[in-house]
């Protein structure tokens, strides 16, 4: 009978009985209009009152508890209604540790506000719930903006895409001939067709001299049927995305404010030492107005855009939602773990029955799961590393494994501040084969044998 050589992990000794954790423990069940909160029974005649969620009665709320002697709060993580009242017990200097609220879901029986509220503070007494991740205060407001910046670019698209079903409409097949309408050429033909141009000839002379289409395709794209209806629809969305635009270019500024109230790492002079990667000549659309990855380098007193994948935006977008503190996780595999990154192993039995990683809404996770993606053709050896598995475990699997791997690099040069160092394509090759010969000259010692290099004629140990 063959024998499992997987370690054994020894078996760890269970609490007879459950020890108090935080005895000035209390929890709150969060509402959109009404916050139920529970303290200790010893502590007050009344141990479970309720509030309302204006100011003055969240101040009630923090004085009350400081009164019954609470240091710690469980707060459910309920949309956005609890961060005004998280907001007033932190400046009470009362911590707030925010749970997920289906970690006392499964529970019957108690799903009614006073008692959730009770269960909520017993649990958090006994040290049962995990507490939610929240960066550093500094952080949260890089993270409102970012986040806020992402929908007003969605918010571009979606007028993209109302100026494009308006000239589909129209049979105006601008769309077809031109790669992106919102570039110089397509926003100087729309506006001239909104401010009344119909003549295909006129139009044409606006097109940009690197537009590769002939010019005829140009002169058959704009002839069409101009009706008033859908020119009416077309003028809105483009004023829409001129709109959203000039939001665009306020958010970055308020964003820089805010990157330079942040006390810096590093010297930004230290920047033009460090090469920068090339990444093609193209500028991408929707580009911070600033110099993101100088402002990046002071935070972080890295460079994270060295590493093969990783832009500015990318790197930005990882640092706005997991901070720069990387000392919070206590290893890179906690961090790859947090991150929804790595397999979940389920085990019954002793056999490992499902492996698939845990559902994590991250965007983190997602940004490096693209930055994953963007390594498909990338000589380097993150490159090999994305193929190799593409070729063995498929492409849902080699991204997860390769995303995995830029989140443990980015711990490493995060925490240690050390600067990433390239490796080729050539060097993980002969470093992979390397490993596979002493694998197999290990498998051949074991059965008896010995492996010898056909050039050299050496063993191969």
């Amino acid at each position: 009978m063959k024998q499992s050589t997987r370690r054994k992990r020894s078996p760890q000794p269970c609490a007879q009985q459950l020890d108090v954790v935080h005895p000035n423990a209390a929890g709150i069940d969060i509402g959109s209009e009404t916050h139920y909160v529970a303290v200790d029974p010893e502590r007050d005649s009344q141990p479970v009152r309720s509030f309302g969620c204006s100011t003055p009665q969240l101040q009630d709320m923090a004085r009350w508890l400081q009164a019954c002697g609470v240091t710690t709060v469980a707060v459910e993580s309920t949309g956005v209604y609890w961060v005004p009242a998280a907001r007033v017990l932190e400046d009470a200097g009362i911590e707030v540790c925010l749970v997920d609220a289906r970690q006392a879901k499964g529970v019957a029986g108690r799903k009614t506000d006073v008692q959730d509220c009770q269960w909520l503070r017993q649990l958090h007494a006994f040290g049962l719930l995990r507490p939610a991740f929240r960066p550093a205060a500094q952080i949260q407001p890089l993270r409102a903006l970012w986040r806020h910046r992402r929908e007003i670019i969605q918010e571009c698209a979606q007028a993209i895409q109302h100026m494009q079903k308006s000239l589909e409409q129209m049979n105006l097949q601008l769309h077809k001939v031109l790669s992106d309408i919102s570039g110089k050429t397509g926003l100087s033909i729309l506006r001239a067709i909104v401010d009344g141009q119909r003549d295909p000839e006129h139009l044409v002379q606006l097109c940009h001299p690197n537009c590769k289409r002939p010019k005829q395709d140009f002169l058959d794209a704009l002839t069409g049927h101009y009706q008033q209806e859908h020119l009416f629809i077309l003028g809105q969305a483009l004023q829409t995305f001129d709109f959203c635009k000039q939001k665009l270019r306020a958010c970055d500024e308020e964003l820089q404010r805010h990157l330079a109230a942040i006390p810096a790492k590093a010297d930004k002079a230290a920047l033009a030492a460090i090469p920068n990667r090339k990444r093609g000549n193209k500028a991408k659309n929707n580009q911070p107005t600033f110099d993101l990855r100088s402002e990046l380098f002071a935070l972080t007193g890295v460079d994270l855009t060295q590493v093969e994948g990783i832009d500015a935006v990318t790197a930005f977008t990882i640092i706005s939602e997991q901070g720069t503190d990387m000392s919070r996780f206590p290893s890179e595999k906690h961090f790859a773990s947090h991150l929804g990154l790595c397999p979940n192993n389920q085990i019954t039995g002793g056999r490992i029955r499902k492996r698939n990683t845990r559902k994590v809404v991250s965007r983190a996770a997602s940004a490096l799961r693209i930055a994953a993606l963007s390594l498909r053709r990338s000589q380097s050896a993150l490159g090999q590393f994305y193929r190799r598995l593409h070729g063995r475990l498929g492409p849902a699997k080699a991204i997860t494994a390769t995303a995995h791997k830029l989140a443990k690099l980015i711990y490493r040069l995060l925490k240690y501040g050390e600067q990433y160092l390239h490796q080729t394509q050539e060097q993980y090759e002969q470093r992979h084969r390397d490993k596979l010969l002493k694998n197999l000259a290990r498998t051949a010692k074991r059965a008896g044998c010995e492996l010898i290099d056909a050039q050299t004629g050496l063993v191969l140990s």
